[in-house]
């Protein structure tokens, strides 16, 4: 997997968007967190906000400045929800996330989220080498910043082929059910339903015919037919123990 970006927090006032931040890093395959001038920073609280990030926090650090920070970024994206008269380069999410992705196997390059209540000034702007916005509702474009770098962290975690990761197979697998197995479960059914009197206002074949249809679009396998008649015996059964099963015509 290719470099990950470097995640730049800009004066973050709450330990608890720190943690959130830092346990978002851990999600996404991001190792190196930077804090520029923190209100407050408590590797302890944060870890117990952030479960299982250790690592990640023993290797914050914390600068003075965003020039600081960044000074050995070749290449910066800054995060921001205001529009900006000045002619800057602008990206979506997955559009920056790529160039990231890109950027970061020359060296090192960081995204940049700034303080929850005004996030980033224009000088700071100024010193990345372009801006991100996220796309969001006109009447309501702010951001919190845990939700901020969430969404970035996830994007660069795509571009770096996190997407191609294979999916978690299931504990055990199963054959599909053969057609004897499910002509016995319908079979089954077809009592169970007839004991409850289903199928006395309804066409036992149409009803059936429905049922077989659904089921066949579902493509149960072999346990899962096995449950499923189970069901339909136990309704037999439990009809039979309670003494309500009705006589067979």
């Amino acid at each position: 997997m290719t470099p990950a970006p470097i995640l730049v927090l800009v004066q973050p006032q709450d330990i608890v968007n720190i943690g959130s931040a830092v346990r978002i890093a851990k999600n996404f395959g991001i190792e190196l967190v930077r804090l520029v001038q923190p209100a407050i920073f408590d590797a302890w609280r944060i870890e117990g906000i952030a479960h299982s990030t250790a690592d990640i926090i023993e290797r914050i650090t914390i600068h003075d400045s965003l020039e600081a920070a960044i000074a050995d970024c070749h290449w910066t994206v800054a995060l921001t929800a205001r529009e900006r008269t000045a002619k800057r380069t602008v990206y979506r999410p997955r559009a920056a996330a790529a160039e990231l992705t890109e950027r970061a196997v020359g060296g090192p390059a960081a995204f940049v989220v700034g303080r929850e209540d005004k996030g980033l000034t224009n000088d700071e702007l100024d010193r990345c080498t372009a801006l991100v916005t996220v796309p969001t509702n006109p009447a309501h474009k702010s951001l919190n910043m845990a939700q901020a770098v969430a969404i970035m962290a996830y994007e660069t975690w795509l571009a770096r082929g996190g997407e191609g990761r294979p999916v978690k197979p299931p504990r055990k697998s199963a054959d599909p059910a053969p057609m004897e197995l499910q002509e016995r479960l319908f079979a089954d059914w077809e009592r169970a339903l007839s004991a409850i009197e289903f199928f006395k206002t309804r066409q036992s074949a149409h009803v059936m015919r429905s049922f077989r249809e659904v089921l066949f679009r579902a493509e149960l396998d072999g346990r899962e037919a096995s449950l499923v008649r189970a069901m339909g015996i136990e309704v037999v059964r439990y009809l039979e123990r309670k003494g309500l099963r009705p006589p067979e015509d």
